[in-house]
């Protein structure tokens, strides 16, 4: 007798299909975008969720399931990490250098922190926020470099005032010749004034 034909077996599914992109992280992203720009734009006072909602084109209730509310949004266009260098990696006598060149690169790179520099001059919050940033990432560094641990808040303050300021010339007011500077002259300039605020005896 001829053999029937038997259908061929199913084959069975992939063992591990490629995970699909995670929406979640593109609203995310999209919502931290619009928030950025509506809080420096506004104030915290001002921006609203339902205008931050419509800058990132979804549903306000989107804004609130991630974030759970405007203080809660505001805090997380607040989380900045400001990937500052080793110092135990940088040559003591050049940290100056490294500093300016490092803010440079923050500032020119990621807009979230001019974002950030816009909200803090005008809402306390967001100061606060800025002043724990600079204090809790820029100060570890300033002890580890300067001459006495004891001053290393004092000395950090120094450094953010060189840091934030010509953020504030250059990116926020724009006066048009700290924008029209060079990046090595910024870093000639600032550099060794910087590494003064961090490594010179106290006067």
């Amino acid at each position: 007798m001829p053999l029937k034909n038997h259908p061929a077996p199913a084959s069975a599914p992939a063992a591990a299909d490629a995970p699909a992109p995670r929406r979640s992280d593109a609203t995310r992203t999209a919502i931290l975008a619009a928030a950025r720009e509506r809080f420096a734009a506004d104030g915290y006072e001002r921006a609203t969720i339902r205008a931050i909602a419509k800058d990132a084109r979804i549903d306000p209730s989107m804004v609130m399931r991630y974030y759970g509310s405007k203080e809660g949004l505001f805090a997380a266009v607040l989380d900045v990490d400001l990937r500052l260098p080793d110092p135990a990696a940088v040559d003591p006598h050049d940290v100056g250098r490294v500093l300016v060149s490092h803010f440079l690169d923050l500032w020119e790179e990621n807009e979230v922190l001019t974002a950030m520099l816009r909200v803090g001059v005008t809402n306390q919050t967001g100061a606060e926020r800025m002043q724990g940033i600079f204090r809790d990432q820029l100060s570890p560094v300033v002890q580890r470099t300067c001459p006495d641990p004891e001053q290393a808040p004092t000395r950090a303050a120094l450094c953010a005032s060189q840091l934030l300021g010509l953020a504030l010339a250059r990116y926020v007011l724009r006066i048009e010749p700290a924008v029209a500077l060079h990046r090595q002259e910024i870093v000639a300039w600032l550099g060794p004034t910087v590494q003064r605020y961090l490594t010179a005896p106290n006067p």
